[in-house]
Formats: C-alpha cells, structure tokens, sequence
C-alpha cells in the first residue's frame, strides 16, 4: 500500500523560486524577532511606560502603517518586488531594532513604532514576491508554510529566558534587539541573492517607468474600483481587519495580563508563545491542512473564529491568584494556548489566503496596498482603546477580542462569497 504524503510536507520539499526562497528564509525569524518581541510590552512596562501609553503607541504604530500602506503598491511597482522588500526590510526592522535596544523614553518607543510601519511596505512586495510566480493551487499551503516557519522560530524562546533569568529584564532586552538587528540583516541579504523578480514585478516596472508620483497615486482609483466591486474582496478585507485588530490587542496585552493579572514569572513569559507555535504547527500540518484543502473555506474560517473565541474567553475567566501562579492556572492557560494555536493559525493563513484568491492578478500590488491600508486604518483605534480598557482592569482586552471573533464568525456565515468559480453543470446527455 503507497502511503499518501502530507500535504504540506510535499509542497515543502517541491517548492520552486521565489515561493522557496521566501519561506525557506522565514525560519531566521526566530533567531531575531521572535526572541524579543515577546518581551516587548512587558519592557515598556519596566521602562515606566503606562498602559494607555502602551496602547497609543500601538495606535500610532497602526497609523504609520496605515500610511506606509498606501506607498506600499507604488514603490512595489516602481522598484520591484525584490529590491522593495530587501530596503524596506531594513527600515521596518534594522532600524527600528537598534531603537529599541537603546532607547530610555516613551518618546524612543514611539518614535520605533512609526519607523516599525514601513514594515507593511515589505509586506505587500514579500507578498507578491512570494505568491506572484506559484500555482494558485499551492497559495493556501504556502501561506501555511508561512505560518509554520513564524512558529517553529519560537523554538528558540528557552534562550531568551534564560538570558532574563541570568541578566535580568532590561538588559537581556536590550541584547537580544541588538541581536534581531543583526540577524534580520543576514536574513534580508539572503533572501535577495535567493530570489529574482517576478513576472508580473517586470510588467509593472516597465509600465511605471518614467510615470510621476501623482500620476501613479491616481492610479488607485482604478484600483479602489476594482475592490469596492468585488464582495469578495471585501468580505476578505472585513475578515482581515478583525483578524488584524485581535492579533494587534494580543500581541500588545497577552503578555501584560499574563505577568501582571495571573502573576506568571517573567523568565517564563517566552516559553508560551513557544507552546503556542508547536501546536500551532502540528495544528497546520494535520486538521488545518486537511480542514483547508478543499475549494470550500467557509467552514474552516468559522472554525477559526470559533476556537479562537473559545479561548480569549477562556483567558479572561482564569482567577487569579493572590501570589504567584498555581498549578491550576498553568493548566488553564494550557488550554487557551491549544485553543489559541487553532484559532490564530487558521485565521492567519486564511486571512492571507482569502486576499490574494480575491485579488485582481494584473493590479495585485495596489489592490493589496489598499486592502492592507484599509485593515490597519480599521484596526489602529483598537491599540488605544484597548490600553484604556487595560488600565481599567487587564483582563478588559480580551472581553474586546472576543467581541471582534463574534461579529468575524457573524460576517462569515452571512456574507460568504466562495474563492473558487462553481464548477459547470455537465450537460445532460
């Protein structure tokens, strides 16, 4: 009996070009980001800034995002997808690293942050680098392997903690910035030398050349028209931008609340984005992956938005306790973290992957820039509020987030709009 490979393992292993190149270099990721990122929050705290001011920098974050966006699909065009993404990584993540490893204020964080916006720049040519030249068969699987590769980098999270635990907070903080700094900089050269441009990143290049800025802000228009008129687009918009707001408010606040409400050590802060990931990645290459491997994804994105309901609920029910963390909350966050891993992952690769089966294939860097403008424009009000609601009571946030999870799975089951054309009828003989 021929077994069957796994899916994803198989579109691993035979990948090609650009798509290889970007996901094969994503793993560099953990050894530089997501050592650190984790202990963001909790840095600020540490450094005297507020909750709310935590929250504005999320929002001004959001903001410069908003902006960046919107430049996004000219400079994509203009220089290409791959000499974009190699520039702007360095302003996105370089730079604003070295901000952050030594800066003292809440002006220094803020100031990181708008810098830290370019990053949806590289995001729209990362994009188009990596999917532009795959089958579209493949885009879902990709995006997966996307999610697994971001995952598997939290593997390295034990050395973090044991720099915080032997040096303490600020300055294991401060290194692994430094660190990021450096890696992310051997990641974006390789990632230049591995790939090439696109097909569609030459015509484009070729049809902006010598075309004024104005001339090439006009032609958004074209492009605006092109999403408003397509309900798919939209409702991949909608669905990317309560993914967006969610994402954003736990990336900000999970950590806060941990460490602050239920009293879990910081040494150990590391180690549950680091569960989160292996299940998250066992998650993609069994259920997520069969769940996702149909033409049908409805169901699958409510079962995202389901799970990760369930266990942002779960988060804001766990008492704390008057010391340090017991037995039973462990067990408790256990649980959000299983749930968490499910939910995020599938909204992840769903949000991405119902953007780019939606998108006009000739105008996919503008549209996209203005689909990312759109999504970070209606999630950046939500690092502020959630601030606020955090200095009310930590556990506020989260009551939030499931509120966007509802109205996610309420969008889904009513405005559904199916990514791949009805088969044709056979005719009747």
């Amino acid at each position: 009996m021929v077994r069957t490979p796994n899916p994803l393992w198989h579109t691993l292993t035979h990948l090609r070009g650009n798509p290889r190149a970007c996901v094969w270099t994503e793993p560099m990721w953990g050894l530089s980001m997501a050592l650190v990122l984790p202990y963001l929050s909790v840095f600020m705290l540490t450094m005297g800034v507020h909750d709310e001011q935590i929250g504005l920098i999320a929002s001004a974050g959001m903001v410069s995002q908003v902006f960046f966006g919107l430049a996004g699909g000219i400079i994509t065009d203009r220089l290409g997808r791959r000499a974009t993404t190699a520039l702007f990584d360095v302003v996105a993540w370089v730079i604003p690293c070295l901000i952050w490893a030594f800066t003292q204020s809440f002006w220094g964080f803020l100031a990181a942050s708008m810098v830290n916006g370019a990053l949806q720049v590289t995001q729209n040519s990362w994009d188009c680098l990596m999917v532009e030249d795959a089958e579209r068969g493949q885009i879902t699987r990709i995006y997966s392997l996307v999610r697994v590769a971001a995952d598997c980098s939290a593997l390295f999270a034990p050395i973090a903690a044991i720099l915080v635990a032997r040096f303490g907070l600020e300055p294991a903080v401060r290194v692994l910035f430094v660190n990021a700094a450096v890696v992310m900089t051997v990641k974006i050269i390789w990632l230049y030398l591995w790939s090439s441009e696109t097909r569609q990143g030459r015509i484009r290049m070729a049809e902006t050349d010598g075309h004024s800025l104005w001339r090439l802000l006009a032609g958004y228009r074209g492009a605006l028209a092109l999403l408003v008129r397509s309900r798919g687009s939209v409702l991949a918009l909608a669905i990317a931008a309560l993914f967006a707001a969610v994402t954003l408010i736990n990336a900000t606040f999970w950590q806060v609340v941990v460490s602050q409400h239920l009293h879990v050590p910081d040494p150990l802060l590391p180690f549950f984005p680091m569960v989160r990931s292996v299940m998250s990645v066992l998650f993609l290459f069994t259920l997520i992956s069969r769940l996702t491997g149909g033409m049908d994804l409805k169901r699958a994105t409510l079962w995202g938005f389901g799970t990760y309901l369930a266990g942002q609920l779960l988060l804001v029910l766990i008492p704390a306790s008057h010391g340090d963390a017991d037995l039973a909350t462990y067990a408790l966050l256990g649980v959000c973290l299983l749930l968490d891993s499910f939910g995020a992952g599938m909204l992840f690769m769903l949000s991405e992957s119902l953007v780019a089966l939606h998108v006009d294939e000739a105008e996919r860097s503008r549209v996209m820039a203005l689909q990312r403008m759109s999504v970070m424009l209606a999630a950046a009000p939500f690092g502020w509020i959630s601030g606020w609601l955090s200095g009310i009571d930590r556990t506020y946030p989260f009551w939030l987030t499931a509120g966007l999870l509802v109205l996610g799975a309420v969008l889904t089951a009513t405005r559904w709009v199916p990514t791949h054309p009805e088969p044709e009828p056979e005719p009747v003989a």
